[in-house]
């Protein structure tokens, strides 16, 4: 390429993204030396080495090493479409439960997805085929002090709405739930188990749950209006349809778009557990 301005490893890791997307260089496809690269497109091997690392990192190049040119990796399998929560959580909470040490990070509007979904990994170590070591959870969930926008009724809701007393019972009763079946497993199995929640002081607008830093689920609290007998009365509520949301998962081995997102949703979560949030007691 004749130009006064040298390329950087970004621009040449894009031309060859260009190259695979055109069909250019195929699967299996092995690439130009190094050399050749290097004089292609007019720069040094430092840069071309740069470039090779971003289109790896991007799981575009496999049989990577020292002194063979890398070839053109297979396509990654397309992921299965989006699922409802309440589908699509479980299989992925199995998959981290096999890793020695858990770690679970939540933010949602009530415990109650992430409650049932956890029967089908607890139910795996109690017929003894995963054994984590530890499990460490740490559960976002609305404070009771604060006005939430949803659920509530749609007439008049206030300080005495019986729909934010219904959503309150049951976030302490699902808390207590999944703590419950989470701490038994130390003196079932004598796994390390920590379960800890802090409250928020606003109401969630999706749930995101974190699995062991490498994959990140995000799915959207669907509003909707509707009735519902509670404390013997009938109610219309705005309320969300929350296991029927769909689950949309991000996984860090996937590439670098989907391994920022985890990064980013690491850092969000962390900064609100360490900063805005509070002590949260289940009563």
């Amino acid at each position: 390429m004749n130009d006064s301005r040298r390329l950087s490893p970004q621009e040449i890791a894009e031309t060859m993204r260009d190259r695979i997307r055109a069909g250019e260089l195929k699967a299996g496809d092995r690439l130009p030396t190094q050399a050749e690269l290097a004089e292609e497109f007019g720069v040094e091997r430092g840069t071309v080495r740069q470039a090779l690392r971003l289109l790896q990192e991007a799981g575009l190049l496999s049989n990577v090493s020292k002194g063979s040119p890398p070839r053109i990796a297979q396509p990654q399998p397309v992921r299965d479409e989006p699922q409802p929560t309440m589908v699509g959580l479980t299989p992925r909470l199995v998959e981290a439960f096999g890793s020695p040490h858990v770690r679970i990070d939540a933010a949602c509007l009530t415990a109650e997805t992430l409650m049932l979904a956890l029967g089908e990994p607890l139910r795996q170590i109690h017929e003894g085929r995963i054994r984590p070591e530890s499990i460490d959870a740490r559960i976002l969930l609305p404070s009771r002090d604060i006005n939430l926008a949803f659920p509530i009724s749609v007439q008049s809701p206030g300080d005495d709405d019986p729909v934010h007393k219904r959503w309150l019972d049951q976030r302490n009763a699902q808390g207590h739930v999944l703590r419950h079946n989470l701490q038994s497993l130390r003196s079932s199995h004598g796994i390390d188990v920590r379960v800890t929640f802090r409250a928020l002081p606003f109401t969630p607008p999706v749930k995101l749950y974190l699995l062991n830093g490498s994959e990140a689920l995000i799915a959207y609290y669907m509003l909707t209006r509707r009735e519902e007998e509670v404390y013997s009365q009938t109610l219309e509520m705005y309320d969300t349809l929350g296991t029927e949301s769909l689950l949309f998962s991000f996984e860090r081995r996937t590439g670098q778009r989907d391994a920022a997102f985890v990064d980013q949703s690491q850092k969000w979560f962390d900064a609100l557990w360490e900063t805005i949030t509070s002590d949260l007691t289940l009563s």
